[in-house]
């Protein structure tokens, strides 16, 4: 089942919005994170540089075939042994990780969606305990060059909410400027 369009813009753009080592540290992820799954890989703009901080394995999943393929191409481009793509749709048959195999999940981008606490149900049965979830959305401002129609995007607030109704506590909000906000919660035991 393919989320809500997004206005996802073309490569060079997206990559352009973003520093994402710099928005990997102050989300978490760092040299002591071992295992991380991320939902909606895209072009592997965040998979890339989280393979190259991370000591284990990074799986990026994507319905799309081509960002699979794209993801796949540059993991293999960079000599990251550690990405494992997943062309899978998440939202109907989970992530295919067993319970409690990552430390981290990255949803960055995608609670758009029309059932965000099935997304998020679905990052905390993976997640060790004391593992963590962190996302990445556009501001809920009209003004940003691109992103989710106004009527779908999700305020932060409603973010921290479906988070704490999957179990998840002990959020911490970021501004990722200039068109992004970052949570980050993690797994109640």
């Amino acid at each position: 089942m393919k989320i809500r369009e997004s206005g996802m813009p073309e490569r060079e753009m997206w990559e352009n919005f973003f520093d994402p080592r710099k928005i990997l540290a102050t989300l978490g992820i760092d040299k002591q994170t071992t295992d991380v799954a991320e939902f909606g890989c895209g072009y592997g703009t965040f998979t890339m540089p989280a393979a190259k901080i991370i000591k284990g394995k990074i799986y990026a999943l994507d319905i799309e075939p081509d960002m699979v393929r794209l993801t796949n191409e540059a993991a293999k481009k960079q000599g990251l042994a550690n990405v494992q793509t997943v062309l899978r749709d998440f939202m109907t048959e989970g992530s295919g990780l067993p319970d409690e195999s990552v430390d981290y999940a990255m949803l960055f981008n995608i609670l758009h969606l029309e059932k965000p606490t099935v997304l998020l149900s679905e990052a905390r049965r993976i997640l060790r305990a004391g593992g963590k979830i962190g996302i990445i959305h556009w501001n809920y401002d009209p003004a940003t060059p691109r992103g989710p129609s106004m009527d779908i995007r999700p305020k932060p607030e409603q973010c921290i909410q479906w988070a704490k109704e999957c179990g998840f506590a002990h959020s911490q909000r970021h501004d990722l400027k200039p068109y992004h906000y970052g949570i980050v919660l993690r797994k109640e035991n």
